[in-house]
């Protein structure tokens, strides 16, 4: 496929561009604040919109290990004060 006459700002991502964003989003701090650029970078379309959806993706898991951390705070209290009970 030509994608010579396709805006640079719609260009497609090829399929190892996206092992790549993965690898490179996965670097814990530099790869945070690139995943921060490039989802408010407007060059690329296909790679902001990438970019926006590792985000939330990142922040739907933040989520649900705090709820789990919480819980089991919780649930480790009531079982600590029920143990010493007996």
């Amino acid at each position: 496929m030509d994608n010579s006459n396709i805006p640079e700002e719609y260009r497609p991502i090829s399929a190892w561009g996206y092992v790549g964003y993965n690898l490179l989003f996965s670097i814990p701090l530099v790869g945070f604040i690139l995943l921060i650029v490039f989802a408010f970078d407007s060059s690329n379309l296909n790679r902001r919109s990438y970019a926006r959806s590792f985000f939330a993706t990142w922040l739907i898991i933040a989520i649900i290990v705090a709820i789990v951390l919480i819980f089991m705070a919780v649930v480790g209290i009531g079982m600590t004060s029920f143990n010493t009970n007996f």
